[in-house]
């Protein structure tokens, strides 16, 4: 089978790392791929937006089947685009059409899913340049930690938590007068504070029956202790401690079965990912948010505890035959260590040569944002390498994964030191 794999991070490593095991897979290219991609496959240098191109590729290439890394093509309607093209409406591509993409795309029309199928989620509303001073004063009749999100893509930087009123007031003025996060923050949903553990569920459906994949817990904050700005992630760990028993089946009664069952009732073509961002309050889950795509880092711990063969999960998938479809899962535990350029999330350099991969043998070295120049491997990006390991406990799989992250260096190069110690 030959596959087209669209996107160009940690996530989309993993993915190919995972599908170049399959007995089913021919040929793999990743468009546009990274440093590390062309190990499983060909690098093709076509950007996820350009249908046109990839549409063009597809057809002289007898691609069979797309996989869509990112949330941006999907959002962007690359479903809708396959399916309305007389050439290309039999090439499955993995991934929701535009309106279940929206749930991703705007966190307005999540928070309106959820409350219409009775999901459970903290209690919201959504503001706009018009009703900024509506706003502020909504955010007094709450309790403080105050939570902002901007309503559109922002590359998981859009939410703020903020402790304090008057900050929050000025936070708000930022992104809805001052376009803080661009045109993501033209509206922006203000929501209770949820108090809980925070963790991620993901799911797969064919459009009528689903499975539920290992979940994760990533950590967003650049600094130790869950400190300092948000990022797209510093680490990840899976399986979580308290997701199991009586709270998996609370997440599955509550959550995915009304969501899969809401995708139905409403609509929408939905095949593929389902990430679920949950808060655990006092043994109840609550939604945070959806993703309509893996997550990233969770992908980096999620996908390789699954022992099944991927492609043939993504061709049960595209062909609703889920029901048939046997998950195997290691038991044990994978815990990931992002290393990301100096100054990320704000700006950095690119372009440091990075040594010591080839060392790593006890584990996987995830390339996220890395470019080959000839022979060497150099930083493109602010998460540049994730190291995932695995152990029988958190604190076995944490010692290998940060005994890898010693091997490899670049100039400016930072790691957190504290993944998976709450879990502890």
């Amino acid at each position: 089978m030959k596959i087209l794999l669209l996107g160009s991070g940690g996530r989309e490593y993993t993915i190919a790392w995972k599908m170049a095991q399959s007995d089913l897979l021919t040929k793999l290219y990743i468009a546009p791929g990274n440093g590390g991609t062309e190990s499983f496959g060909e690098n093709v240098a076509i950007k996820g937006d350009d249908f046109n191109a990839i549409k063009s590729f597809v057809l002289d290439k007898n691609i069979e089947m797309v996989v869509v890394g990112p949330e941006a093509p999907l959002v962007a309607g690359i479903v809708d685009f396959f399916k309305s093209d007389n050439e290309l409406k039999n090439v499955p591509v993995i991934g929701p059409d535009k309106i279940g993409a929206t749930l991703e795309g705007s966190k307005d029309f999540a928070k309106e899913f959820m409350a219409r199928h009775e999901i459970p989620t903290a209690a919201y509303k959504t503001f706009t340049a018009s009703t900024v001073e509506d706003g502020k004063s909504f955010l007094e009749t709450l309790n403080p930690p105050y939570v902002l999100k901007a309503d559109g893509l922002a590359g998981g930087k859009g939410v703020l938590v903020l402790n304090q009123l008057d900050e929050a007031k000025q936070e708000l003025e930022s992104m809805l007068l001052e376009d803080k996060f661009g045109k993501a923050s033209s509206s922006v949903v203000i929501e209770e504070f949820l108090d809980g553990i925070e963790l991620s569920v993901f799911v797969v459906t064919d459009g009528k029956d689903y499975l539920i994949l290992p979940e994760a817990k990533d950590y967003k904050r650049i600094g130790e202790g869950d400190t300092g700005l948000n990022t797209g992630g510093m680490g990840a760990v899976s399986p979580v401690p308290f997701s199991k028993g009586d709270f998996l089946r609370k997440v599955e009664d509550r959550i995915v079965k009304p969501t899969i069952n809401g995708f139905q009732k409403d609509g929408y073509d939905y095949i593929g990912f389902v990430f679920i961002g949950l808060m655990n309050v006092d043994g109840d889950p609550y939604v945070i948010e959806y993703n309509v795509r893996m997550g990233d880092p969770e992908t980096e711990v999620v996908i390789p505890r699954i022992e099944s063969d991927l492609v043939e999960m993504f061709k049960a998938t595209a062909t609703q035959n889920l029901a048939n479809y046997t998950l195997n899962i290691n038991p044990e535990t994978a815990l990931t260590v992002m290393m990301v350029s100096g100054g990320y999330p704000g700006s950095y350099p690119t372009g440091k040569e990075i040594s010591g991969i080839e060392n790593i043998t006890d584990g996987i070295a995830i390339h996220a944002g890395t470019r080959k120049d000839n022979e060497s491997v150099l930083t493109s990006g602010g998460r540049v390498l994730a190291t995932t390991a695995f152990g029988s406990s958190i604190v076995e799989a944490q010692k290998k994964a940060y005994q890898m992250v010693d091997q490899v260096s670049f100039s400016g190069s930072y790691f957190r030191r504290d993944i998976g110690n709450d879990l502890l």
